[in-house]
């Protein structure tokens, strides 16, 4: 069985989140209809046989990950923040 972390947002830290983030225009606009597309993701990873551990996504440790790197705060650089925990 191989472990993956999958980010997971508060919907207290959602506004924040998409206000720090580079690439708005990609992101869902609510928490809600993330939250769902999130869910699926999971189940579907579940259903593969991946044990799916929720990784609580820091928002001030994503913008110092980003900003130490230089990088913009993209879909790439959250997934590559999750992975490297």
């Amino acid at each position: 069985m191989k472990g993956v972390n999958l980010a997971y947002y508060k919907e207290k830290d959602w506004n924040r989140l998409l206000e720090a983030i580079d690439d708005r225009d990609s992101m869902h606009d609510t928490w809600k209809e993330w939250h769902k597309a999130y869910q699926k993701t999971k189940n579907g990873l579940i259903a593969k046989g991946f044990i799916v551990k929720d990784f609580v996504v820091d928002i001030d440790g994503l913008i110092n990950y980003c900003k130490i790197r230089g990088i913009k705060n993209d879909g790439k650089a959250r997934s590559k923040f999750v992975t490297n925990r």
